[in-house]
Formats: structure tokens, sequence, C-alpha cells
């Protein structure tokens, strides 16, 4: 069984919103200038960013008064996002405790912002053992999260306990391609000891198994490629700002972008975007 201390490890990123806070300052702005937009060099580092997030969500059409939990939430970005948008009710967790303390932080920074009054809040454990009762969202989003879980099964098994009877699980997700090896490091791994990836058609038996019927698949590896691309150009030609990805992944983030854009451009990795419900009994 893999050590998921190391999956923590990875991410750990201690006093994160107060360097956060620092990069606003030397920025010119101050916590009561902050609105989730500007957050977003720090919390939208998924593939595709929030325009990727919004356009997935859009297609689930759920509704105005869904609650909705952000599985591998991260520092909060897709949370606050989502309750902003589309005025959901909003629970985040997450395995890394410096994530969501800042999360938390972040949010309270934030939400004074937010154009509705959606409760949003979050939570600290592992999504093969979720802390919430029965048949309690509307919807999971899975996020960028199911290469760092090993016993996929059980996770999505969770979710599917979770959910309501003919609730919805959103993914945009990372699968193994049929390319050559990644190259590392990457924004969920340092190194291939913490990459879990799975092919489309395992992940497919795995939703299936678990008593998910899919209603929506998109492959967007070609699209996610031109995406790092165009990051990789933007970064080339500005100069660094104080709020950027290196707060949270270190100096590794430099390498994020070269070697994202080569695995999805030779398809070592994959990226998909898809909707499926939960069977009802």
């Amino acid at each position: 069984m893999p050590d998921m201390t190391s999956v923590e490890d990875h991410y750990a990123c201690p006093d994160l919103a107060q360097k956060i806070r620092a990069a606003f300052e030397l920025s010119g702005k101050t916590i009561r200038d902050i609105s989730i937009r500007d957050l977003g060099p720090v919390d939208q580092l998924h593939t595709g960013g929030a325009p990727a997030t919004l356009a997935l969500m859009k297609k689930a059409n759920l509704p105005e008064n869904s609650r909705v939990l952000d599985a591998g939430c991260g520092i909060g970005g897709s949370s606050r996002l989502l309750a902003d948008t589309f005025g959901f009710t909003v629970t985040g967790i997450d395995l890394v405790t410096d994530f969501v303390e800042t999360a938390r932080t972040l949010s309270e920074w934030a939400v004074p912002h937010l154009d509705t009054g959606s409760d949003i809040s979050f939570d600290q454990g592992s999504v093969t053992d979720l802390p919430y009762e029965d048949n309690t969202f509307d919807a999971v989003l899975c996020q960028h999260i199911l290469m760092n879980i090993p016993d996929k099964a059980a996770g999505l098994k969770e979710f599917s306990r979770v959910l309501r009877s003919g609730g919805k699980l959103i993914l945009h997700e990372i699968t193994d391609g049929d390319g050559p090896a990644p190259q590392m490091p990457v924004p969920w791994a340092s190194n291939a000891s913490t990459s879990f990836l799975v092919s489309r058609e395992q992940l497919a038996e795995y939703l299936s198994s678990t008593g998910f019927t899919q209603v929506f698949f998109e492959d967007i590896t070609e699209a996610s490629a031109r995406w790092w691309q165009k990051v990789n150009e933007i970064t080339a030609k500005a100069p660094a700002r104080p709020l950027n990805p290196r707060l949270v992944f270190g100096d590794n983030a430099a390498r994020f972008g070269p070697n994202m854009e080569k695995n999805f451009s030779n398809r070592a990795v994959c990226c998909i975007c898809a909707i499926l419900t939960k069977n009802t009994v």
C-alpha cells in the first residue's frame, strides 16, 4: 500500500496564506481588496484554469441551490468560484492540512466580495474515507485528484455513497496515455512514486463497477497541450509577479509548464472531462 504521507509531503506548504498576503502587499494591495479573481495565479493551477472548470460545470447544469462537494479542493479556488458563479453551497475537502487552513483563510478574505451569499466550508480528510453522511450532496467535483489516489475504487465508492440518488459526478482528470513515460516533475508528483495514473479504459471500469452511468465525455488532451503552450509563452515573456505558482509549489513550479506541454503533446498523459450520474436504486 503506497504511503499517503508522501503525497502530503509533496504538497506541504506551511504559512501559505501569509505568503500570499505578503505577495499581495508587494503588488500594492491589501486583504481588504482581495477578490476571488485576484487569487487565480495561486488557486486556479489545474489545466485549463477557471475557464475549464466553468465550462464543465455549465454542462453539468446543476440547480442553483445544489450542494456540491469539491473533492481534493486544494486551497479552495474552485470552491469559491462555484459559489460565486452558480450560487452553490460548497464543501471542500483535502488531505493536505496546509491547503485546508489556507483555503479557510483565503475564503475569509475573499468571501465578503462574492456576488452570492452561498455557504463555503472546508474539511481536512481523505476522499477514500469521507466524513459525511450518505446521500448528502447533489454533485461531486473531482478535478485533478485521482492521480494522487492509489485506491481509486475506494474513492469512487465514497463519492457514490455521499451522492444523492441521481446525483452527478463531475470529472476533470488526468489519465495515463499511450505515449512515453511522463516527464517529471508535474504538479501532482515530484517523481513516479506519488503518481497513480490509470488509463481512460481502467477509469471507466472503476466508474461502472461503483454504480455510475456516463452521460458526457470529452478527451481534451490536445486543448490541454495548447493551454500549457500558451502558459509557457506568457511566462517566458512576462516578468515574474509576486503572486505566482511558486508560492504553492516552490521552485519545481518552473518545470511544470514545459513538462506538462510535452506530456500532453506526446500523449504521455491525457486530460478528460466527464459527467456521470449515480445509478438509482
